[in-house]
């Protein structure tokens, strides 16, 4: 399909002559999701009605009434501010309390929340030039302590969230726009220049909105010692009631919220700790909880659990990934009181043949077929979702001989343990990631090739509650990276890849100086790359751009300093009464209002 082609379809769609379903369907025999095409319309100003949206009915017919709704993550939350929240189970935690404009539904679409309608070139809120985007928010939203939600509060989440003193983690969604308070209820976006994806700040997980009355005292170098951090006061259906970090957080039913007959649930539980096979017996065998989040479990064991006939395992296709990091700076060198500094280089991962020969050392294939199953198909590429932005160039290998050539060639000697070395620097490493059990299987799959090939990998696991802690003075939290690799699964929060993308831009680089808040972890910096990007940001045309965020795939992947293993689509159990609202392009709790047990 050439560019004139998309043109004159969305044309037809326009004019009436080609409806939405036939669009879609077109589009997907060409390689593009329904997520992807909604967008393509959004973007030409054809707006999407209300029942395109892949949200499911709700049946209730009153508020609460529904008991006790419990939910199990077995990594644990640590704190209640989304702004800071490094891992996906704070953001997750804070959710439960904090609601965003808007968020994505399972059909990648965006779905108003605390705004009053998604906008569109045809209800005024998106600009032609695509240089801004006007948000009209609701007006009967009220905060858990009963103060006014208004326009102040947007604006205010925008200063709070791109002031540097803060070092918030959403901070490279909002450092680079332009907030406007029109009048109360309604706030304009203002690009630099034209923006295709405009629904990122105030949106989904980064734009979760904190309250102005609360955090105005707070938003400085301060920012982390505010109480509300740690006891929320949010808009959303269910208040706060305690939090025991690491280990439990309780809310109940909020009388006062905003739309009729929410929340089912009188109370709720997240409980946190643990392992994902105990979380998966707790729904699945035994039914002492109503889901359980995040089924990084070997298929087989799901599979023998469902036999129970309590509850089911839910897999939605999204764009997270697990994948291991090769470190591009020396974790065990200190600059200016600072491990893994920009300004060193690591001694072994900066030679190229070196990082070539751990790509080819892991057998992705063995992993799907022998641990992850229906949750991680094998992959080569870093991004792998919506199809139009898969790479078609890059390609995984597994060959231990190909490795032992070309270390062989490029002068990496083994000594008398086996271990290979060059000019005084020996292949061992410290190969770190979270307790689970497909992790510690892959860790020693990869070990036993690498040792193979004359490389020896010392092998850490790190409780997660503490792996994906967002506390700063944590030296075995993943974002600080003071091993010389590790794995981890990234999630893709929007069914657009910029967000996705922007953690191998330079400028988002983990350091002392932002407080390891940057979301680029590894450290990778690429000229080619930070232009790329730039270029992307403001590229209109959908089939251009597409073709930008390919190649910055292939540069990032190609360097092999990060390593693709499976695609991890959201995978979680549930109990079979439990109706919830799932989207892999969004947080498990996204729309936790909607969620009811059907008896």
């Amino acid at each position: 399909m050439t560019e004139d082609d998309l043109r004159q379809m969305i044309g037809r769609v326009k004019r009436g002559s080609l409806s939405r379903r036939g669009f879609v369907k077109r589009l997907a025999a060409v390689g593009f999701t329904a997520p992807m095409a909604t967008q393509l319309l959004a973007i030409a100003g054809v707006s999407s009605p209300a029942s395109a949206q892949s949200v499911p009915t709700y049946a209730p017919s009153r508020r609460g009434g529904g008991g006790a709704l419990k939910i199990l993550y077995w990594q644990a939350a640590t704190l209640l501010n989304p702004h800071f929240g490094s891992g996906t189970t704070n953001n997750d935690a804070s959710r439960v309390f904090y609601e965003p404009l808007a968020g994505w539904a399972t059909d990648g679409t965006p779905y108003p929340i605390l705004a009053a309608e998604v906008p569109s070139i045809e209800n005024g809120g998106l600009a032609e030039d695509g240089r801004s985007v006007t948000w009209k928010l609701r007006r009967d939203a009220k905060w858990h302590d009963g103060e006014q939600f208004s326009a102040d509060d947007v604006v205010f989440n925008w200063e709070y969230a791109k002031n540097p003193a803060v070092a918030a983690v959403t901070s490279g969604s909002y450092r680079d726009v332009n907030v406007v308070k029109v009048d109360d209820f309604t706030v304009r976006v203002e690009f630099q220049n034209p923006t295709p994806f405009w629904a990122d700040a105030f949106v989904a997980s980064a734009g979760q909105l904190i309250p102005k009355h609360l955090f105005k005292d707070y938003a400085g170098s301060n920012a982390r010692d505010a109480p509300t951090n740690l006891r929320p006061v949010g808009t959303s259906a269910y208040k706060f009631v305690s939090f025991a970090p690491g280990d439990n957080l309780r809310a109940e039913l909020n009388p006062n919220y905003y739309l009729d007959n929410r929340p089912y649930f009188d109370t709720l539980e997240v409980k946190g700790g643990g392992d994902a096979v105990s979380a998966a017996r707790a729904v699945l065998q035994t039914g002492d909880f109503d889901y359980a989040w995040n089924m990084q479990v070997e298929d087989a064991i799901l599979k023998r659990l469902e036999e129970a006939g309590k509850g089911k395992v839910n897999i939605v296709d999204g764009g997270s990934i697990e994948f291991v990091q090769l470190n591009t700076t020396d974790p065990n060198q200190e600059v200016d009181g600072e491990r893994s500094s920009l300004k060193t280089q690591h001694p072994a991962f900066r030679f190229p043949e070196v990082r070539e020969a751990m790509a080819l050392l892991i057998d992705r294939g063995a992993l799907e077929q022998h641990i992850y199953g229906r949750g991680g198909p094998a992959t080569a590429n870093f991004l792998n979702n919506p199809p139009r932005f898969v790479s078609p160039n890059m390609r995984w290998e597994f060959s231990i001989q190909k490795a032992n050539e070309i270390l062989d060639r490029a002068g990496w000697a083994r000594g008398r343990d086996g271990i290979r070395a060059k000019d005084g620097v020996r292949l061992k490493f410290l190969y770190q990631t979270s307790v689970n059990a497909p992790r510690q299987r892959t860790q020693a799959i990869y070990k036993q090739a690498a040792q193979r090939a004359g490389i020896e990998l010392e092998l850490k696991s790190v409780n997660a509650s503490v792996f994906f802690s967002s506390d700063v003075a944590n030296p075995d939290t993943y974002v600080k990276l003071y091993a010389d690799m590790q794995m981890y699964t990234t999630t893709m929060p929007q069914a657009d890849p910029e967000r996705f993308m922007n953690q191998y831009a330079s400028w988002e680089c983990s350091t002392k100086a932002n407080n390891w808040q940057g979301r680029n972890i590894v450290r990778f910096r690429s000229d080619e790359y930070d232009a790329l990007f730039r270029q992307a940001q403001g590229e209109l045309d959908p089939v251009k751009r597409a073709a930008l965020f390919i190649r910055m795939n292939d540069l990032v992947v190609s360097s092999n300093h990060i390593i693709p293993l499976v695609k991890r689509p959201t995978v979680s159990a549930s109990l079979n009464t439990l109706r919830h609202v799932l989207s892999a392009w969004d947080g498990t709790t996204w729309l936790l209002r909607d969620w009811y047990r059907q008896t």
